[in-house]
C-alpha cells in the first residue's frame, strides 16, 4: 500500500493577498520593491479583516506575513482581531523580477523588447534577473512546512507568490499554470489538507460589500463569490489572455 502525503503542521490555509498600492493602481511591476498600501489598500484591509476574524473565530490560528510592508500592514489589520501576533517570513515575499521592477508593462516592452516577447510567448526570460518560478514555489512551500502546529494558518503574501504556492500545493505542472486566475487585492483562497493531499476549497474570495448600510448577501458559508470591483487592479504581469506566457505574474 502506498502511503499518502505527509501531514503538514496545519490542515487549513488561507492565502491572503495584500491590499492595493499606488503601483497596483498604476499598473507597475512591484516584485520585491516595497511601495506601501495606498488609501484604498488600507481601506480594503480594514474592511476585510473583521470578515476573516469572524470566519476564524474559535480556531487556533497562526498569522504569517511576507516581510514587505504592503503585506505586513495588511496582516496588521487582522492581528488584533484574532488576538495573535504577526509572524514575519521573508520566504513569502513577492517573486523577484530583476530589472522589470518599478516599470509598467509598456515600459518593459519599450526598454526590453526581446525579454517582453519571450515573456508573452511563454518562454524563459534570460537577462532579466530576479527569480525563477520554481524558486518562488520552493521557498513558499518551505515556509508552509515550517509553520507551527495550528488549526489554520493565514499567509499574507502577494499575487505571484500566492499563485506559485497554490499551484505547488496542488501539484500542478507548468502546463497547468493559470488554471486559476490571480488573486485580487485583499482577496484570499482557502485550501484544506485531506488524505490525498491539499485541495482548493475556495478561490479569490472577497469580503462582502456593504450596500446602503447593510451587508450584501453571501453565496456560501465561508463568504461570497467575488464579483468585479473597481478597486481591484489585475496583476500587471499577467500576459494578455490570448497568449501562452508561463513566466512570472508578479506585480503584487
Amino acid at each position: 500500500m502506498t502511503a499518502g502525503p505527509a501531514a503538514p503542521p496545519v490542515h487549513r490555509l488561507l492565502v491572503w493577498r495584500h491590499g492595493r498600492t499606488a503601483w497596483n493602481a498604476g499598473g507597475r511591476f512591484q516584485g520585491q520593491l516595497d511601495p506601501p498600501l495606498d488609501d484604498e489598500g488600507r481601506a480594503q484591509a480594514a474592511r476585510t479583516a473583521p470578515h476573516l476574524a469572524a470566519l476564524l473565530r474559535g480556531e487556533d490560528t497562526v498569522l504569517v506575513s511576507s516581510d514587505l510592508h504592503r503585506a505586513r500592514d495588511t496582516a496588521g489589520a487582522l492581528a488584533p482581531l484574532l488576538g495573535v501576533g504577526v509572524q514575519v517570513d521573508g520566504r513569502l515575499r513577492e517573486h523577484g523580477l530583476g530589472s522589470w521592477e518599478g516599470l509598467t508593462r509598456d515600459e518593459v516592452a519599450e526598454r526590453h523588447p526581446g525579454q517582453y516577447a519571450d515573456w508573452i510567448a511563454g518562454r524563459p526570460v534570460p537577462g532579466r534577473g530576479g527569480e525563477a518560478q520554481a524558486e518562488v514555489a520552493a521557498r513558499a512551500l518551505a515556509a508552509v512546512a515550517d509553520l507551527p502546529p495550528a488549526d489554520v494558518a493565514v499567509l499574507v503574501t502577494h499575487g505571484g507568490t500566492a499563485g506559485r504556492l497554490i499551484e505547488a500545493l496542488l501539484g500542478l505542472g507548468a502546463e497547468q499554470r493559470r488554471v486559476f486566475g490571480p488573486l485580487g487585492n485583499c482577496h484570499w483562497s482557502e485550501l484544506s489538507f485531506q488524505a490525498s493531499g491539499w485541495r482548493l476549497m475556495r478561490h479569490n474570495l472577497a469580503a462582502p460589500a456593504t450596500v446602503e448600510g447593510r451587508r450584501a448577501g453571501s453565496s456560501g458559508d465561508r463568504g461570497p463569490f467575488p464579483g468585479p470591483s473597481a478597486s481591484d487592479v489585475p496583476d500587471v504581469a499577467e500576459p494578455p489572455a490570448d497568449t501562452a506566457a508561463t513566466d512570472a505574474d508578479a506585480a503584487g
